[in-house]
């Protein structure tokens, strides 16, 4: 059975002093009988503390990263290496997120080499994959999320597929007041899983974990994971209070 993955992607928000403060909160509000991975990936400048907070309360989370440069050093300002994270314990990574690649120009090749030197370096990728509401309203949805699985993981070996998590996020409904509907989410990520199939074989597609992103919150969470093929949720701005990101994984526990 596929293990259920709640992340926070923080974005560019939260200081080293609000991360500290909002790690001793959550920890005091995690559910004891929690049944989901819970990730959180802070700005770059809080990963150390974090980690070491972490440490400290025998790793009640899992460090994610938000990006990372596929070589392991160099003269590449700005960027942050697989071995950097590794040495701070993080073990997943966010590539491929839909700001990075809008904003900051990332291609679907430069998202593969990111994809296969985290793989390399035994992190495991979260594959972001998604479309416009323009892509959406031509009925090109699919056309898309296939060339972008395509190509962030041609070259990758079934056995190492095995360590991707793939988060499908429809950029329309990133951050939006309305979320996709769960039904039809449901039919995309049965499509993602599809398409990682053919990519590999059906065992290995069926212990990929398919994350939805896109507006989720304390009132529908349980909606969208109780869908088969949707194994957990990557949670932008909710995951920002304490409070909330707990009431949120609480939510989701509720499910049978």
């Amino acid at each position: 059975m596929r293990k259920k993955i709640i992340a926070a992607n923080w974005k560019m928000y939260m200081t080293v002093t609000e991360t500290e403060n909002f790690y001793r909160a959550f920890a005091a509000e995690i559910p004891q009988n929690n049944r989901f991975e819970i990730l959180i990936a802070p700005p770059a400048t809080a990963l150390a503390k974090l980690s070491e907070l972490n440490a400290r309360a025998s790793q009640r989370i899992r460090l994610a990263a938000q990006n990372m440069f596929y070589e392991e050093s160099g003269a590449y300002t700005g960027e942050i290496s697989p071995t950097m994270l590794r040495e701070l314990f993080v073990r997943y990574v966010i590539l491929g997120h839909s700001e990075r690649r809008q904003i900051f120009g990332e291609s679907d090749a430069l998202v593969a080499r990111k994809v296969r030197a985290a793989l390399h370096y035994k992190l495991r990728p979260i594959l972001c994959v998604g479309e416009t509401r323009e892509q959406r309203e031509a009925g090109k949805e699919k056309e898309i999320l296939e060339r972008q699985l395509r190509v962030a993981l041609q070259g990758v070996e079934s056995s190492s597929l095995e360590s991707i998590v793939v988060a499908y996020e429809p950029i329309w409904a990133i951050g939006a007041e309305r979320s996709a509907v769960p039904e039809q989410t449901q039919q995309l990520h049965a499509f993602i899983r599809c398409v990682l199939t053919y990519l590999s074989n059906a065992a290995v597609a069926e212990k990929i974990p398919i994350q939805y992103g896109g507006s989720v919150n304390t009132g529908n969470v349980a909606e969208f994971l109780s869908q088969p093929d949707i194994d957990g949720a990557l949670i932008g701005r909710a995951s920002l209070e304490a409070r909330k990101f707990a009431d949120i994984i609480k939510a989701a526990n509720k499910l049978s």
